[in-house]
């Protein structure tokens, strides 16, 4: 066939290289020109803003087949009003909103403002109109929110929004005016910034098939049947791309805005993995016959990834010249603002690279963009970092089974247990599935009160992090106060402790570090490091890996061991901060942010994302000092491996469970994160992974909670209570 691709963009090039590929006769062009049925056979247009200026209208004029609706459909996406309009008339499901146009009021900002007070929810400021893909703003502050009111008023009509939150993803259909088919679910990077982060863009990345929890052909049924249904019903059938761009909420997928033509960069990542040819399916589509060119679509992944220039997204620096010294292989170049080998434009190109799977897409693209240079280059290094993520439903698909760990402390128990009658018989008080062992002194002294407390544990796999980033220190802290936390439990106070280094090469450099770490925390608790261990083990760890595990001593009065005797239903828990995730839940963290720099601040966090990860353990001997000499404190949890599901219980005595409020504490940004990174993790599968901010729980009477609270020089929460039941937590 003879193609006329109507647009020079990113998004037009993917169009007429699908057409091409296939053997088909493809020009671009800016618009129709003198274009007949002597010379074309199809016409694609591209930008949104050619359809909204009626070229499908006049190809039907002139007799050309048209891949694209008319100029009144094209309303779909050049107004943003309509659309909501519309969507909420068909049930398609999507946030609250409201119109304003300051041409039908004077008094629009203070209407505006009025909805969102009484909306009491954070907003969306959309520009009513075509804006490019850049007139959304996402406020942060009621400061910002007004800003946004004021500069949306300005421009015209707009519309707000409830923000809502979730993952995103873009589904492309091909409409022929009664049916709809999908292609691959796509996820694109509309902000400029790593950890999407500031300014919204044309889209700075895409990938397609995004790893969501709804199959397309699920979404299509709820968000562009209805559409097509409804248009055809009013006798003016829609033909060509209708693009919804969805959030998956707790509520479910909701509606964020429709386009009406291919997305850019979606394009890029989703055409080359349609081995259909696209050209067949568009005219099928103009003439109402898509359902009858049968749609493959190719089982590897892509990738996509857009070096802009310059001062993108504002006003964009041209004129650079641009080198590459690479080649196609596994990955395609798109030119988009290119003109005779130098920039002219703010998204400059993009490359899509192809693989088996997303990784091996995502190297694929970035060692092609490797290979391209030119001055003020600027593109984001964490395309897809969302993705591996989306698909954790539990912490053993990230290599580690809290089941299988729960099973093991229950088969050596009873093995463990037979060696408790040693000696006297009371030397043993705390055993195997305590936080530490527990023995007493008298069993080796004749001394009526002393006890003493021992734990034993290591730092996991947040050492791999630690040793990536060169940043070792910290875990050196890390497993002291690990220690010492998994003491004061018991009501302990730490001795003395011991630790144990194993590399695959020793680096006397990193001992000295960690090991200073260690002395840093043990001198802040008044604790001794008496000395340790250190194994080179090559062939056991792979080069540059290392592993922490230590031993610390404590001691406490027998008559102040906890937890006490009356732990009982109706107890207050309240909840310490924690300091990060502390030495838990690496193996799934390490694999969620895999693709994504260590040095990016993500969207809502306030430093690196490295640094909240390498956050060291905190101490909770010095805040809970006071309130444990009060006598006040019935029972401690230290939030561990398992997180509160697995950790409360075991102080928990029979016949007594736990009811945790969540909402009741503030979950810190990383947390927010993670959550939001992993959306079909369970709440109960992702508290038991993590600490979620609470790192200490106390025990106490109903009555003593105030005094408790007052006690630790600290904000603290009342997160729950105890209740009757078997021994459980339940998080509601």
């Amino acid at each position: 066939m003879r193609v006329l691709v109507l647009g020079a963009g990113g998004r037009e090039q993917a169009i007429a290289w699908a057409c091409r590929r296939h053997g088909h006769d493809v020009r671009l062009a800016a618009d129709l020109g003198d274009a007949s049925p002597d010379d074309t056979d199809l016409v694609i247009p591209g930008p949104e803003a050619a359809l909204v200026a009626g070229a499908a209208d006049e190809c039907a004029r002139r007799g050309i087949p048209c891949f694209g609706p008319t100029a009144a459909l094209a309303e779909l996406e050049a107004s943003k009003g309509f659309a909501r309009d519309l969507a909420t008339a068909l049930d398609i499901p999507g946030p609250a909103y409201a119109r304003f146009d300051p041409a039908r009021s004077e008094r629009v900002v203070d209407d505006a403002i009025a909805w969102w007070s009484a909306l009491d929810r954070p907003v969306v400021v959309k520009l009513d109109g075509l804006a490019a893909g850049k007139g959304v703003t996402v406020p942060a502050s009621d400061g910002e929110t007004r800003a946004a009111i004021v500069d949306a008023a300005a421009a015209g009509p707009f519309v707000l929004e409830e923000r809502i939150s979730g993952p995103e993803c873009s589904l492309l259909a091909l409409c022929d005016g009664t049916t709809a088919v999908a292609l691959p679910l796509a996820q694109d990077h509309k902000r400029i910034g790593e950890g999407d982060t500031g300014p919204n863009t044309g889209g700075m990345g895409a990938y397609a098939p995004a790893p969501v929890a709804h199959t397309a052909d699920d979404l299509l049924a709820t968000f562009v049947q209805p559409v097509v249904d409804h248009f055809a019903a009013a006798g003016t059938p829609y033909v060509g791309v209708i693009f919804a761009g969805l959030m998956s909420t707790g509520n479910g997928p909701r509606l964020i805005e429709y386009n009406v033509r291919f997305g850019d960069p979606e394009a890029q990542a989703v055409l080359p993995l349609l081995a259909t040819d696209l050209a067949e399916l568009a005219l099928a589509a103009a003439n109402g016959s898509i359902g009858d060119v049968p749609l493959t679509i190719d089982d590897r992944s892509a990738v996509t990834v857009v070096a802009a220039a310059a001062g993108y997204p504002g006003t964009p620096e041209s004129g650079a010249t641009i080198t590459d010294r690479g080649d196609d292989g596994d990955a395609i170049r798109f030119d988009a603002g290119v003109t005779d080998g130098r920039t002219s434009g703010g998204r400059v190109l993009a490359v899509t690279g192809l693989g088996d799977d997303l990784a091996a897409a995502r190297d694929a693209a970035y060692r092609r963009l490797a290979a391209i240079e030119f001055a003020g280059m600027q593109h984001r290094r964490d395309i897809a970092w969302r993705a591996p993520g989306a698909g954790f439903r539990s912490y053993a698909e990230a290599g580690v089974d809290i089941d299988e760990g729960a099973r093991a402390v229950a088969e050596m128990k009873a093995a463990v247990e037979s060696t408790h009658d040693v000696g006297s018989g009371r030397g043993v008080l705390h055993g195997v599935g305590s936080f530490g062992g527990v023995f007493s002194a008298k069993a080796i002294t004749e001394l009526d009160d002393p006890v003493l407390v021992a734990s034993t544990d290591g730092v996991g796999t947040k050492v791999e992090l630690a040793a990536r980033l060169g940043r070792v220190r910290g875990v050196g802290a890390d497993i002291v106060n690990h220690c010492i936390g998994d003491v004061l439990v018991q009501n302990a106070r730490p001795l003395f402790f011991l630790d144990y280094i194993a590399a695959s090469v020793l680096d006397a450099d990193m001992v000295a570090d960690v090991v200073t770490g260690m002395a840093e925390a043990c001198r802040a608790a008044n604790c001794a490091v008496l000395g340790g261990e250190t194994a080179e083990m090559p062939g056991v760890y792979r080069d540059g890996a290392f592993d922490i595990a230590g031993t610390l001593i404590g001691v406490v009065d027998t008559a102040d061991l906890l937890p006490r005797d009356d732990v009982s239903a109706g107890d207050t828990l309240i909840g310490v901060a924690s300091s990060g995730p502390h030495t838990n839940g690496y193996s799934l963290l390490r694999k969620v942010f895999e693709w994504i720099p260590m040095d990016v601040v993500p969207d809502g966090m306030d430093r690196p994302l490295g640094d909240a990860l390498l956050e060291p353990h905190r101490n909770y001997l010095d805040p809970l000092r006071g309130a444990l000499e009060s006598g006040k404190i019935k029972a401690l949890a230290q939030i561990t491996g398992g997180g509160l599901p697995e950790n409360l219980p075991r102080v928990l005595p029979d016949g007594v469970a736990a009811d945790i409020e969540l909402g009741s504490w503030p979950v810190p940004p990383l947390f927010r994160l993670v959550r939001e990174l992993t959306p079909q993790m369970s709440t109960d599968e992702l508290y038991r992974t993590l600490n979620m901010g609470i790192g200490m729980v106390v025990v106490c009477a109903a009555a003593d909670a105030d005094a408790v609270q007052a006690a630790i020089p600290e904000t603290t929460w009342r997160i729950g209570s105890l209740v009757a039941g078997e021994r459980s937590v339940t998080l509601r």
